[in-house]
């Protein structure tokens, strides 16, 4: 005789790891419950930001009661939280596994822009990145990668702070080896009825990995912003080996072909490392690469590791004579160039920086400032 199935036995949903139709399917298939409960849910998930079924005032208490024995909510836990004196607040967070990464929210005036993180670690190695020591452990789940976004909307309301409005996908790990979680994040942050982030507003950071560039250029959700560093194949070699595997003129060839709106550009970022690629030689080859592209240049100084005992920094910052010479040499030739304040680095917050939070516990300085 084959026993019946016992669906308290099931695993439950992750309902922040499911896409809008995801969910829907959930709500009338598993649930049996009428299709506007999936976007009372919607509402509750991703505008309100509930996380406990029982906060869901027009849910029944047995719709309640069933969804607590078949799903859950899972945010990330904030074990540190740091602030700088710049107003930059970067999260420690601890992940339903124990894993842990770090989102970062930078004061932009009236509104936050919030830095994600994709990957545990990352597999890069870029040689001027203290996030490429860590290797990678895994990919991140949508549910985790969006789960950022809701803690650090919490976190900002519980303080009395601007909400966030922009999305840098530009944390922890390179989001295009992430593709598939990347694109069912960006579709859920375009919903009216959830996070409502368009996608103007939405940045992916990446290497360059000419594939998956074209599957984003397709999907139009997020506009792409490209880890260059280096104007020369070979001294991209020297700082991003693993980038590197990928030509240069493979890279801006996928690039030329991306799909972007009349108005819009790619963006190429560019960190600025003392001594070793920001002469004025280095911004000519510069020149030359991006020629008449529709493109804009961020360059970026370098920000060092956090001082460790008997530990050189790889690189050391550019003088600001050299960062304001190479500017308004790419700027002389019609490229438009802006120079990226660094935000956060008292804190390891800083482009380049996250590398979780050494030698702190949990609970650590939740409120303090990161001197």
């Amino acid at each position: 005789m084959t026993p019946t199935p016992n669906p308290a036995a099931a695993p439950k949903a992750d309902l922040l790891n499911l896409t809008r139709s995801e969910l829907e399917a959930f709500v009338v298939e598993d649930l049996r419950q009428p299709r506007f409960r999936a976007d009372q849910l919607w509402h509750w998930l991703w505008s309100r930001g509930v996380h406990s079924f029982a906060e869901m005032t027009n849910l029944s208490k047995d719709l309640k009661a069933k969804l607590a024995t078949r799903a859950d909510i899972i945010w990330p836990e904030v074990d540190v939280v740091r602030t700088s004196r710049d107003g930059t607040i970067k999260l420690l967070l601890r992940l339903a596994d124990g894993e842990r990464i770090e989102t970062v929210l930078i004061p932009m005036g009236e509104h936050y822009t919030q830095c994600l993180s994709t990957q545990v670690g990352c597999a890069m190695a870029c040689t001027f990145c203290s996030t490429g020591e860590l290797g990678l452990t895994r990919n991140m789940t949508m549910g985790e990668i969006l789960g950022q976004v809701m803690v650090g909307r919490a976190h900002l309301a519980q303080v009395g702070l601007p909400t966030v409005r922009n999305l840098v996908f530009m944390g922890m790990g390179e989001p295009l080896m992430n593709l598939t979680e990347l694109l069912r994040s960006l579709e859920t942050l375009g919903s009216a009825e959830g996070i409502s982030i368009a996608s103007r507003r939405s940045t992916v950071s990446s290497v360059g990995i000419p594939a998956a560039l074209k599957i984003l250029g397709d999907s139009g959700l997020a506009v792409p912003a490209i880890s260059l560093h280096a104007p020369t194949q070979e001294l991209r070699e020297r700082l991003m080996p693993k980038a590197a595997r990928v030509p240069l003129p493979e890279l801006m060839a996928s690039l030329d072909a991306y799909p972007i709106r009349p108005r819009e550009r790619v963006t190429y970022e560019y960190i600025m490392l003392g001594g070793v690629n920001d002469s004025i030689a280095h911004a000519k080859q510069l020149v030359r690469l991006l020629g008449q592209r529709r493109c804009k240049v961020n360059l970026i100084g370098y920000n060092p590791p956090p001082p460790q005992a008997g530990v050189t920094p790889p690189y050391r910052a550019p003088e600001q004579a050299d960062v304001l010479a190479f500017e308004e040499y790419l700027r002389s030739k019609r490229i438009t160039t802006f120079l990226r304040r660094s935000m956060g680095q008292d804190i390891a917050a800083a482009c380049g920086q996250l590398k979780l939070l050494a030698g702190e516990t949990v609970g650590d300085n939740r409120d303090g400032n990161g001197d």
